[in-house]
Order: structure tokens, then C-alpha cells, then sequence
């Protein structure tokens, strides 16, 4: 189910963006990084929520899944959970629609450059309201995806 939360929903980042790519990869892995980019596509058709069939989307990502945290699907799910992106419900998961800004805990672990790239990413993006020019472009009907992708571009060029 989604993880409601006003704050990062207004202002956080798509999992299938560019930010995500660039900043969160190298914290929580690629694995987890596809399972969020995944289940931003699954919540575009089911927005409150989907059974998530765990042995076959691990095996559509190439990987193996077994009952528990010990296969790689399982390790990369428990990353989302362990770096605030699910958490643990009594019905599943709740997991974020939108990512939020990476932590500064996190940042300072980065190369120098990551560090320096993420400095000028906020600095050319946070005059540009996204959020709203993604749901203008979601209103005239392109993909969720889609606008965030372009809503990002747009405020990276700005």
C-alpha cells in the first residue's frame, strides 16, 4: 500500500528519476533501487495499493527469492525498509510513491563530486515548483513517469 506522508509526497522525488539514479543508487544499491522504481510503476495502475507477487518479480528483475532476508530480492527489500522507504505493516508493506531528499548522513559518505553534484542539483532546482508542473502535465493525460522525467529535466535546464 502507499506510504502516506504529505511532506515527501509534495516534495519528494520520483523513484524512476534522475535524482534517484544519481543520488539514492549508491546508498541503498540498484536491487532496491529497481524495486522502487518497480513499484512506482505498479502504483500508476492500482494508486491504493497491489499484491505484489515477491518469486516472480524477484525473478523478472534476474533474481532468486526464498522465504526471509536472505536472498538478494529479500536483502534489497529489507534495504527500502531499513533506509525509510517501506516499512512493515500487518497487511505487507506501505511503501513511498516519492523518494525523499537524500540525508545529509548519507550525502557526506559520497565522493566529493556526488557531494558537490548534489549541492548543484538543489541549487537549479529549488526555485522550480515540480510538483505542480507534474500534475498540470498528469492532468493533461502523460504517464506519471513521464511528467516526472520531464518536470525534472525541465527544472535542470531552468
Amino acid at each position: 500500500m502507499p506510504w502516506t506522508d504529505p511532506l515527501i509526497d509534495s516534495s519528494g522525488h520520483d523513484p524512476r528519476s534522475a535524482y534517484a539514479e544519481r543520488f539514492w543508487l549508491s546508498v541503498i544499491g540498484p536491487t532496491a533501487g529497481w524495486i522502487m522504481r518497480r513499484m512506482a510503476d505498479l502504483f500508476d495502475d492500482a494508486p491504493t495499493g497491489f499484491e505484489l507477487d515477491l518469486v516472480h518479480t524477484a525473478s523478472t528483475m534476474g533474481l532468486s527469492y526464498d522465504q526471509g532476508s536472505s536472498s538478494p530480492f529479500g536483502r534489497a527489500l529489507n534495504r527500502c525498509v531499513m533506509f525509510g522507504l517501506a516499512h512493515p505493516m500487518a497487511a505487507g508493506l506501505a511503501v513511498r510513491r516519492r523518494i525523499p531528499q537524500i540525508a545529509t548522513r548519507h550525502l557526506v559518505r559520497l565522493p566529493p563530486d556526488v557531494q558537490a553534484a548534489h549541492a548543484d542539483w538543489l541549487a537549479r532546482t529549488t526555485h522550480v515548483n515540480v510538483r505542480e508542473i507534474e500534475r498540470r502535465l498528469r492532468e493533461l493525460g502523460v504517464s506519471p513517469a513521464a511528467a516526472a522525467r520531464a518536470c525534472e529535466a525541465a527544472a535542470l535546464a531552468s
